[in-house]
C-alpha cells in the first residue's frame, strides 16, 4: 500500500473551490479545476510514492509487474492495463451533452477511423481507443444532471405546457408514437434542424420557458435548466435535446450508472466518478467540439423512463457498493464512525480515496494516515485493509468489477 500523487485537470467548466478545498489548498484556485484523476490513464497517470519519498508513474509500475500489481487474472483480462479510472469531478458549469459507445461499437469505430487514416489526435476523431466507456457518478454534494430519455408521456406533457407556436409539429411526432421509436424520430429531427429553423424555434422555446417559470408551472426545474443552457450555448440544438431527458438532483451518497448509449450531461456539483479507462465520447451538443450526428445516432440507446438512482447496497459492515454489470469497475463507499474499525478486501488491485475526515489504513505493513483528498494504491498482492479513524471518516474504493 502506497500513497498516490494525482493530477488535477483544468477545464473551463470546473470549480475554483471544490477540488482545492478537498486537497487543503488555497481557495479559490487561480483557475477552474474540473477533475482529480486517480489511476493509470496514459494522459495523466498517478504517481506512486515510495518509502523514500520518491515517486514513480503507476503506468510504469504496471508495465514492469502486471501480474504482481494487478493479479494474474486481471492482468490477463485487461492486457496488463488497469481497467478503471477514478475521479473527483467538480462542475460549476454544464458539461457537453454526450454518450459513450459499447465495446463492440468502439472496436468497430476505432478500426474504421484507423483504416480511413484519421490521426489519433485529430479534433474530428470520435474513437481514441477500441474500448467501451461506461461510467458511474456518486454525489459528494447536491449534484445536478441530465441523464436518459424521459418517459414519452411526460415529455409530451412538458412540450404541451410550453405551447410554443412552432413546437407543435415536433410535439405531434411523439404524441402519435409515444415510445422509443417516437423519441428517436423527434430527437433526430431536433438535432438535425437547419440553423435557420433552429434560430426561429429556439427563441420561442426559451420565451415559453420564461413564462412557465414565472407561472410556477409543473416543469419549473426543467425549464430553468433549458434557460441556463440556452444562455450558455445560444443557437445550440443540444438545448432542445435537453427537453427530452430526465432532470436529476442527486443527494450525497446517491449515484447513477451511465451504460453505453445513455445520453447525459453533468450540470453542477461535486461527485466521485468511476469509469472504464477510455477516452471515447460522442457529443450531441452544448460544446464547441466536434459533433458527429450520424455516429452519435448509431451509438444512442433510446430506452426511456425514470433514471434509476442508487443509494448503495450494504455488502459488509461499513461498506456500501454501487452495483453495475461492468467488468471494468466497481465503486464502494466506506463509512468509518469515530473509534470504529472497518475491514475491506477484494483480491485485486484497489484505489482508496478519503473524502471526509481522516483515516488510518493498515494492510500488513506500516500504517498509512489518509488525510481528506489523499489516496492510496493497493496492489493485488496486499492483504485485507483495516481502516480506523479517530473522527468520522468517509472513503471511496475503486476495484475491477466482479465477473
Amino acid at each position: 500500500m502506497e500513497l498516490l500523487r494525482n493530477a488535477v485537470r483544468a477545464y473551463a467548466w470546473g470549480s475554483r473551490t471544490a477540488i482545492a478545498e478537498l486537497l487543503g489548498r488555497e481557495v479559490p484556485a487561480p483557475h477552474p479545476e474540473a477533475e482529480l484523476w486517480m489511476g493509470a490513464h496514459p494522459g495523466d497517470p498517478s504517481r506512486v510514492v515510495g518509502p523514500d519519498g520518491g515517486a514513480r508513474s503507476l503506468l510504469d509500475l504496471l508495465a514492469e509487474d502486471p501480474d504482481g500489481q494487478l493479479g494474474a487474472r486481471c492482468a490477463d483480462r485487461w492486457a496488463g492495463r488497469l481497467p478503471f479510472l477514478l475521479k473527483v469531478l467538480a462542475a460549476d458549469e454544464p458539461l457537453s451533452l454526450q454518450a459513450h459507445p459499447s465495446a463492440e461499437q468502439a472496436a468497430r469505430g476505432f478500426a474504421a477511423e484507423d483504416a480511413a487514416g484519421v490521426p489519433i489526435d485529430s479534433p474530428v476523431r470520435n474513437y481514441k481507443d477500441p474500448s467501451a466507456k461506461p461510467e458511474l457518478i456518486c454525489a459528494l454534494t447536491e449534484f445536478h444532471a441530465l441523464a436518459g430519455f424521459r418517459a414519452p408521456e411526460r415529455t409530451v406533457a412538458l412540450l404541451r405546457a410550453l405551447d410554443a407556436p412552432d413546437l407543435a409539429p415536433y410535439t405531434a411526432l411523439l404524441e402519435v408514437q409515444p415510445d422509443s421509436g417516437g423519441l428517436r424520430a423527434l430527437f433526430t429531427t431536433l438535432i438535425t434542424l437547419p440553423q435557420t429553423a433552429l434560430d426561429v424555434l429556439l427563441p420561442q422555446v426559451l420565451d415559453a420557458c420564461v413564462v412557465h417559470v414565472k407561472e410556477h408551472g409543473e416543469f419549473d426545474m426543467e425549464c430553468r435548466t433549458v434557460l441556463e443552457l440556452g444562455e450558455a450555448y445560444p443557437g445550440d440544438a443540444g438545448v432542445l435535446a435537453a427537453l427530452l431527458l430526465n432532470r436529476l438532483v442527486l443527494q450525497p451518497g446517491e449515484a447513477i450508472f451511465l451504460p453505453a448509449g445513455n445520453l447525459h450531461a453533468y450540470l453542477h456539483g461535486t461527485g466521485v466518478e468511476i469509469l472504464a479507462n477510455s477516452d471515447n465520447v460522442l457529443r450531441c451538443g452544448l460544446t464547441p467540439k466536434h459533433v458527429d450526428v450520424p455516429e452519435l445516432m448509431r451509438v444512442l440507446d433510446f430506452s426511456c423512463g425514470d433514471m434509476p438512482v442508487q443509494r448503495g447496497e450494504q455488502t459488509a459492515p461499513g461498506v456500501w457498493t454501487y452495483r453495475t454489470e461492468c467488468p471494468e469497475f466497481e465503486l464502494s463507499r466506506v463509512e468509518v464512525p469515530a473509534g470504529a474499525e472497518v475491514v475491506v478486501d477484494h483480491g485485486g488491485p484497489q484505489i482508496l480515496v478519503c473524502t471526509r475526515g481522516r483515516a488510518t489504513l493498515t494492510a500488513g505493513g506500516a500504517p498509512v494516515v489518509l488525510e481528506r483528498g489523499r489516496s492510496v494504491w493497493l496492489p493485488a498482492t496486499d492483504p485485507a485493509v483495516v481502516i480506523t479513524s479517530d473522527v468520522s471518516a468517509q472513503l471511496f474504493r475503486a476495484t475491477p468489477g466482479v465477473e
